[in-house]
């Protein structure tokens, strides 16, 4: 049992282990500069944020070690049990009479409050794993594929229903896994899809073509989806059947004469147009498919059908489903809004204190915007900013270079692997890892939407900390009993 022991330590990366001290290091240097107070040097105090967080990190250290020290085989006999325990929580939350910043995510046990969203991501991974690691799982198999969906699709519908969307959005990443296993790119080629649309139909909406009867939003997507159409037909479709590149010019060609007719001679809702155009390319498909049984125009109608579905339900969607809050913020990001004083105030005092910390920063503890609390959230959500702001562009672009190394060596990590729940679950942790990085910093800087997602390591919090670290050192530890 010692020599199995003495053998773990051995093979464990301590290449990431040191990147994860140096990243929680940093973080915690970051959360003294945001959280600081002008005659409160104290760090350490356990009354300060900084103090706090010094706790929550000797528990994730101290429990990432521990992990190092359980059984591997632990994880996979026990991630169907332990999936099922967050998801009787989660659900149970839904209930909690306890709301902080309008959700009900949070379980408050005395003076901690825990966030079981964050800790579902790891059971979520563990049973996902665990799923396509059985040996006659084939993602090629439509049940096999539905329940890997199902494994995805529950907690993330749960936390929605807490009123954590932006935690929600993380298990989309997911989807990356399952792409890495070799589910086709439909789905993620149906996904992009389906951010135009919703991007393209809200931003011009409202917004009237030069005839002022046919909307940009309405004419712009239904004109995306039919040439999307097309595009497939010519790559999927019989080719003696159909000839695209005719097909294609001819629908441009009768979509420009129609916008010049109701623009200069009679104004008509252009939308008409490519609408009998869908109708007729709809006819095509179905024809053909039960003419010839060819099953790829049967699946382009369904894309067809489903991208118009989609395109309609994005106004109920964005006025009925989000939250005031979020319209606001997708609103103002996509620049349909200038509210610098209100949804947009957080984003633009963080670039303002970005901003002024140069290349090299103002220095530790010296930032302005952050000591003089001008950015909302500066210790969680929008850490990001106090490092800008102390460390300038050097400072900001080593943490960058630290999170990314990161993530090549878990994807490194997660190759080598022999066992498929290990490579599965190892996917699942870097792309966890990839979308708070990216959605974090990108909010930040104004690129992204303000959804309230923390940074990993450097955000106050012991939930989002321990989730992290629990993340990362199961992988850790499963990587450490591969075979060689």
């Amino acid at each position: 049992m010692d020599y199995r022991r003495d053998s773990i330590w051995k093979r464990v990366d301590w290449w990431t282990i040191s990147l994860y001290l140096i990243l929680i290091i940093c973080g915690w240097f970051s959360i003294c500069g945001a959280s600081y107070d002008y005659g409160e040097p104290n760090f350490f105090d356990f009354a300060t944020r900084s103090g706090k967080q010094l706790v929550w990190m000797g528990c994730a250290v101290s429990l990432g070690f521990v992990i190092l020290m359980v059984e591997d085989h632990i994880y996979e006999t026990y991630a169907y049990l332990l999936y099922g325990l967050m998801i009787l929580i989660l659900f149970g939350t839904i209930f909690n009479p306890t709301e902080i910043k309008g959700s009900r995510s949070w379980i408050v046990l005395g003076p901690v409050s825990l966030q079981p969203a964050e800790f579902a991501k790891f059971t979520t991974a563990l049973a996902l794993g665990k799923l396509m690691g059985e040996y006659s799982f084939s993602i090629q198999r439509f049940k096999h594929l539905l329940s890997a969906l199902l494994i995805i699709l529950v907690p993330m519908l749960l936390i929605i229903m807490q009123r954590e969307t932006g935690s929600a959005l993380v298990y989309l990443t997911f989807f990356l896994v399952l792409y890495r296993e070799g589910m086709t790119g439909t789905v993620l080629f149906a996904g992009i899809c389906a951010v135009v649309y919703f991007v393209v139909g809200v931003k011009f909406g409202m917004s009237l073509m030069p005839d002022e009867v046919s909307s940009w939003g309405e004419v712009s997507t239904l004109s995306i989806i039919l040439f999307l159409s097309i595009g497939l037909m010519a790559g999927y479709g019989k080719r003696n059947l159909f000839p695209s590149q005719y097909v294609f010019l001819g629908t441009l060609l009768l979509l420009l004469i129609a916008i010049l007719v109701s623009t200069h001679l009679i104004a008509f809702n252009v939308a008409y147009v490519l609408w009998g155009l869908i109708g007729l390319m709809m006819i095509y498909l179905l024809y053909h498919y039960f003419k010839m049984r060819l099953r790829n125009y049967l699946y382009i109608a369904f894309f067809l059908i489903g991208s118009v579905t989609f395109f309609f339900s994005t106004e109920y969607v964005f006025e009925k489903v989000l939250e005031p809050h979020q319209r606001i913020r997708i609103e103002v990001l996509l620049g349909m809004e200038d509210d610098p004083a209100g949804a947009g105030y957080n984003v633009n005092q963080s670039k303002i204190a970005i901003g002024s910390g140069g290349l090299l920063g103002k220095g530790f503890l010296n930032g302005t915007q952050t000591k003089l609390k001008y950015v909302p959230e500066q210790d969680t959500d929008f850490i990001f900013c106090t490092v800008g702001e102390e460390e300038g562009f050097v400072g900001s672009s080593i943490v960058l270079i630290l999170f990314a190394t990161l993530i090549l060596r878990l994807i490194y990590l997660a190759e080598r692997q022999t066992y498929k729940i290990a490579r599965v679950y190892g996917y699942g942790v870097l792309c966890i890892f990839f979308f708070h990085l990216f959605i974090n910093v990108g909010m930040v800087l104004g690129l992204t939407p303000v959804i309230g997602i923390p940074l990993p390591f450097f955000s106050y919090g012991g939930s989002s900390l321990w989730s992290f670290t629990i993340l990362l050192f199961v992988f850790l530890r499963l990587d450490a009993s591969r075979k060689a």
